[in-house]
């Protein structure tokens, strides 16, 4: 299993820059940001210094989306930056929350979301494509790889991430939610003729290192009001009796409002309606055991990654029991099994 850390871009860059040093320190190989360029600074330029402050570690968003952003224009930043330091790069991509939301737009059809995929994938791997009419391609590219990761809640969205992408990106650790999940996109990926073992698969929540609960609970209850997000969008779509498990629609009952000004922050006050249950099931929170024993579950179900959001108070402390207990007590786990 790998492991990922995911940062908000917050000022100043170097701090960024400093924990993604210290993630390649801890043994993480990848480094994911939030993507939204009103709440936070611009994760790309933040990319170009930490790939060159490091030497293995990739980059990407978690996650980017095609209505803020020319596809063109991010294929062409990730071509460049794969010529700079080498192919170290990586796209999440989903159809859009607080980037658009903070403009008073919407996330964008799958449709298009799918259409974007493609055009992405296929310039910054060095390839033509049909884009708006025309066939383009970047004539100085050479040798360029990238995978293209979706970002999905939904029953549609699974199907898309099944048929398209290289890797799914659940945003939650939640066991059932993940199996139900996983099993939709390998049975997408089937019924389009791809191989579903192929597809990777990354749970990203929030993971805290400590033994106070009620703390622990409380720097990390944001995630549950931004999972909410999703997940009305979704209960608006197919209401609450459809395939979707009750275990990830029924929490957001008491779900009010939402300021994207308070998004991915510890403290988040539109959060409150998040209960502990969720916390504890989205989360990966307690000792390096209990961390342990819920990776070691999520992996049994097909896991590849593990992304940890690291938007509270412990940042460095998580990191370190990571690198020194968790990532090895994994890696001697799988030795152990071969």
């Amino acid at each position: 299993m790998d492991f990922g850390a995911v940062l908000q871009t917050n000022p100043p860059s170097a701090r960024t820059v400093q924990l993604a040093k210290l993630a390649e320190a801890h043994g993480f190989s990848h480094v994911w940001t939030f993507d939204s360029h009103l709440l936070w600074q611009e994760p790309y330029v933040i990319y170009s210094r930490i790939l060159a402050e490091t030497s293995k570690i990739i980059v990407g968003p978690m996650v980017t989306n095609p209505a803020t952003r020319d596809w063109t224009v991010t294929a062409s930043t990730y071509a460049t930056l794969n010529e700079m330091y080498g192919n170290r790069t990586i796209c999440g991509i989903g159809r859009g929350d607080s980037a658009v939301r903070t403009t008073n737009g919407a996330p964008t059809t799958l449709k298009t979301l799918r259409e974007s995929i493609h055009v992405i994938r296929e310039l910054a791997n060095s390839r033509p494509v049909e884009y708006n009419g025309a066939t383009v391609q970047f004539p100085w590219s050479r040798g360029s790889s990238l995978e293209v990761w979706v970002a999905a809640y939904g029953p549609l969205a699974l199907k898309l991430t099944g048929e398209v992408g290289d890797g799914f990106i659940l945003q939650m650790a939640d066991l059932d939610v993940a199996k139900w999940m996983i099993e939709s996109v390998r049975t997408a990926a089937s019924n389009a003729g791809r191989d579903p073992m192929a597809i990777k698969f990354c749970v990203a929540a929030p993971a805290y290192v400590g033994s106070d609960w009620e703390h622990m609970r409380n720097q990390c209850r944001w995630f549950g009001g931004m999972v909410g997000n999703h997940v009305a969008d979704i209960v608006a779509k197919y209401g609450t009796d459809s395939i979707v498990p009750a275990a990830l629609t029924d929490y957001i009952k008491n779900r009010e409002g939402y300021d994207y000004n308070q998004h991915g922050k510890a403290g988040n006050e539109h959060a409150a309606f998040v209960p502990d249950e969720i916390v504890d099931r989205f989360c990966l929170l307690g000792t390096a055991k209990d961390h342990i024993e819920k990776l070691e579950a999520l992996r049994d179900l097909g896991v590849d990654q593990f992304a940890s959001y690291l938007q509270h108070d412990n940042k460095e402390e998580t990191m370190r029991v990571y690198g020194e207990t968790v990532i090895p007590a994994m890696t001697d786990s799988i030795m152990a099994t071969k």
